[in-house]
Order: structure tokens, then C-alpha cells, then sequence
């Protein structure tokens, strides 16, 4: 009775932990600041959070905690991060510049210019450039990293939206959205290689390394062309239900996930066949999408709505939605805390989201198990076995307490940054 009362409490104690640390906190910016663009810098464990106040906001990973606010001339649109100068970049629309902000000093250490409203803004790992397309003068800036000097200007552009890196081919993508068509950038030459036609309105790119190939949602074409990234041909094109507003790529199973805004979806299409394999509801105006490699996530927000929805990457099931602040905009992951952050743009604030308490990892599905394990005190795992909660779920690195306890692999860890490095920042509430 003593033990079953025990392992009762246990019971209680994580499924509270559980529940309250999907929502870990929500970290309150200066009223009317309205934040629209996220980013993380591996290289120093912060997360930048542009605001249309004319600021950026600092916040620590590790703690949470705003560690600065710096003050820009301009409507800052998009935000990026240059891990190996340490330096993030902002894109000021009114100031028609970028803001090149040092990560260690968190000042402002250069300023390069754009053209009018500088709107998506990629960083290039392998030539350490950060290109910026400005939307109204057609115009796509090329900044060194080392230097934060323009380096090309690509000109001739409709209304450049959204960028994207093929880092296989050290190739650049923008899509044009006016022109409806996808500009091919050669890494080492920053020279235009090639003019793809696209759907209606490109708003959102991604690159899928697993067959060498840029996806472009479509927003009033509510379609995904998918680019040839070896050719620069269009391979096919996927017809979806819905206007794309954003995209991403889940490596791990092998899936492209579209945010389409008009239907209130998230579509899951197969890389393999590039076919549409379901559709989940997404709440009201899904507008921005982000992938987490550590649990095989897809975490989607609704502009129109409070809720993320959170989409399981294996079985393409909605396992929960969870109520953020009013028009959440934008999302960027945290690998080092495994923490999700989503900017929202009405309540001035950023939800701050992580994954269940003492490393449990969420699973709608049942654990398989070996013939009724026995409950055991774990205060250390013997190695070759792993853990499980009172409900069910695997514990990735347990504390003391009472688990059940059963041999199999280990826990799948999270990728390198450099396998997920490929797609580039994309813009907030622009609404054109």
C-alpha cells in the first residue's frame, strides 16, 4: 500500500511538472513594442526579437531573461544571426539599412545600406554573407560577415518576400513575389544563374537536402513548387488547399510542412513522392512554422487566433494546442534549452514554450513495453535501458524518483545546427 501510495504521488508530481512547463513562461515587452521577427544565435545562447517600435530585444537562453534592448531608426521587419562573427542583423525598413548588432557587447557596431523596406534577410554559412531583399525597390543586398560592408546589389527585382539557402550547391533563392518567379543567386559570385517561374504569389521557401531540392509556397497559387536545386527546373508542382504563408522541413522523417492562412491547415507533403499525405487544423490564419529536431516537432502559430498548435513529426497527429498572446507572428527554436519561442505581435510579449519537465518526452501514442514492467527507484539508469513515467511517457534523462524501467535504445539526440542551417529567416506581419 506504502509503495502503491508512492508511485501514486510520483503519478501526480510529473503529470503537474508535465503540464506547466509546455507553457514555461511569458516574457512581457514594453507596451505597443510589437514584436514581428525572431532568431537564435548558437554562438551565444540569445534570442533577438525585433519589434516594430523601432527596438530589438536581447533575451539570455538560458534564463529568460532580457538582457538588452536596443533602440533602432527604422521599422525593423526581419532579423538574422552570423554564428560565426557572432553578430545578429537587423532589416529596417524606414532607415533603409541593416543594423549589425556585436552578440557579445549586445551594441550596434555597423550599419550597412539597402533599398526601400529591406523585408527577409538569410544568412550564408559557407561564403559568410547575409543577403537582405527589399521589398519596394526590388533590390536583393549582399553584406559581408566579417566586414558589414555591401559586398552586391542584385537589382531588377519586383517585390522580393523570402530567401532561402542551398547549401549543396552554395546557392541563394529569393522569391519574387510580384514577379512570381524564383531567383537563383550563385554563392561565390553573388551573380543570378537563373529565373525559375512559380506559383501566384511566392511568400515562403525552403531547402530539403534529402533530394537536393527548394520547395516555394504559393500564396494565392495555393500550391508548393518544388526547384531542381542541380537544374534550377521546376521538378513539380503540389497543389495545397490553402494560401502558404510559411514553410518548413522536418529532416528526420523526411516531411515539407506548409502554413496556409486562408483554410486554417498545416499540410504534411512527403519528400520522397512530393505528394500531399494529410492536412491538420492549425487555428485561425496559420502564418509562421518551425521544426525541432530534439523531439521530432512541428510547431505552428495562428495569427488570427492565441493558439500554437504542436504536430507530431512521426505520425502527422495534432498532440496539443496550446494559448500564446494574441497574433503570434513568428517562431524560433532554442536547441540548447530545447525551448520554442513565439513572438506575439498583438500582445507586445514572447511566449516561451518547452518541452515536458525533467526531460519527458510527449507521446500521444502508446509505449511499447516488455511483459508488465515493475515500477523501480531510478537514481541512476543502468545503461542499455530506458525510462518511463507513470503515464507512459520516456523520460530522456530521469532525476530520482520512480519510473519504470526496461531495456532498449537510447534516446535519439538532437541533430547539428549545420543540418538545419539551410532555410533562412523569413519576415512577420507583413500584409500584402
Amino acid at each position: 500500500m506504502k509503495f502503491t501510495f508512492v508511485l501514486f504521488a510520483a503519478f501526480c508530481l510529473l503529470c503537474s511538472v508535465s503540464a506547466a512547463q509546455w507553457l514555461e513562461t511569458t516574457i512581457q515587452l514594453p507596451p505597443g513594442s510589437r514584436p514581428n521577427a525572431l532568431s537564435y544565435n548558437p554562438q551565444n545562447n540569445k534570442v533577438y526579437c525585433a519589434n516594430t517600435d523601432h527596438s530589438l530585444t536581447v533575451v539570455n537562453g538560458a534564463t529568460n531573461q532580457v538582457i538588452a534592448t536596443l533602440y533602432l531608426k527604422g521599422y525593423p521587419h526581419s532579423v538574422c544571426c552570423n554564428p560565426r562573427d557572432n553578430k545578429a542583423y537587423c532589416a529596417c525598413d524606414s532607415a533603409c539599412k541593416v543594423v549589425v548588432i556585436d552578440g557579445s557587447g549586445d551594441s550596434i557596431v555597423a550599419m550597412a545600406p539597402t533599398g526601400d523596406m529591406p523585408l527577409a534577410m538569410g544568412y550564408d554559412s559557407i561564403n559568410n554573407r547575409v543577403y537582405s531583399a527589399s521589398y519596394y525597390d526590388g533590390v536583393v543586398t549582399v553584406i559581408d560577415g566579417s566586414a558589414d560592408t555591401v559586398v552586391a546589389t542584385l537589382t531588377g527585382l519586383d517585390s522580393p518576400h523570402a530567401l532561402c539557402f542551398n547549401l549543396q550547391n552554395n546557392r541563394v533563392y529569393c522569391a519574387d513575389y510580384g514577379a512570381e518567379d524564383v531567383l537563383v543567386i550563385d554563392g561565390a559570385t553573388c551573380h543570378t544563374i537563373a529565373v525559375v517561374p512559380v506559383g501566384h504569389e511566392p511568400r515562403a521557401l525552403c531547402y530539403v537536402p534529402s533530394n537536393n531540392c527548394v520547395y516555394c509556397g504559393n500564396g494565392l497559387g495555393r500550391s508548393v513548387t518544388v526547384i531542381d536545386g542541380a537544374t534550377n527546373q521546376v521538378a513539380t508542382t503540389v497543389p495545397v488547399t490553402g494560401e502558404v504563408y510559411d514553410i518548413c522541413y522536418n529532416p528526420r522523417d523526411n516531411k515539407v510542412y506548409t502554413a496556409e492562412y486562408s483554410r486554417g491547415v498545416v499540410s504534411v507533403i512527403d519528400a520522397a513522392t512530393n505528394q500531399v499525405v494529410t492536412s491538420v487544423p492549425a487555428g485561425n490564419g496559420p502564418w509562421a512554422i518551425c521544426y525541432n529536431e530534439e523531439n521530432d516537432k512541428v510547431y505552428c502559430v495562428a495569427f488570427c487566433d492565441t493558439l500554437l498548435t504542436v504536430i507530431d513529426g512521426e505520425t502527422n497527429v495534432v498532440l496539443r494546442t496550446i494559448g500564446v498572446g494574441f497574433e503570434p507572428c513568428a517562431l524560433a527554436w532554442n536547441p540548447a534549452q530545447n525551448r520554442m519561442y513565439a513572438a506575439n505581435y498583438g500582445s507586445s510579449s514572447i511566449s516561451v514554450l518547452r518541452d515536458s519537465g525533467g526531460g519527458i518526452q510527449e507521446s500521444h501514442k502508446p509505449q511499447a513495453s516488455s511483459a508488465k514492467p515493475a515500477a523501480t527507484v531510478v537514481s541512476v539508469l543502468p545503461t542499455g535501458t530506458v525510462a518511463f513515467d507513470a503515464m507512459g511517457r520516456r523520460v530522456v534523462s530521469p532525476k530520482s524518483g520512480v519510473y519504470f524501467v526496461r531495456e532498449g535504445p537510447s534516446a535519439v539526440g538532437p541533430r547539428s545546427l549545420s543540418e538545419n542551417s539551410n532555410t533562412l529567416e523569413r519576415t512577420g506581419p507583413l500584409r500584402v
